[in-house]
């Protein structure tokens, strides 16, 4: 079951508050502490090359895209 999957049948159990309450008790994704899927892109949610320093959290491409937006210079 991915994490899409999960979302889409926390929807449907809202209605159903005991059920939805031992569904999640059972069938929560686990929280991540190492590997790739520990950290994603705040801005587009990809996991490959990401960028944590200075707080950034996001992915080399959105960084690309808001570079200048929020401070940075580029030289060459």
């Amino acid at each position: 079951m991915t994490a899409s999957d999960w979302q889409k049948i926390l929807k449907q159990l809202k209605n159903k508050p005991a059920v939805m309450e031992k569904f999640i008790k059972h069938n929560k994704p686990k929280e991540r502490t190492t590997g790739i899927a520990s950290h994603k892109c705040e801005r587009c949610g990809r996991f490959n090359a990401h960028i944590k320093s200075y707080g950034l959290n996001l992915c080399r491409h959105c960084f690309r895209e808001i570079a200048v937006d929020i401070g940075f210079k580029k030289y060459s």
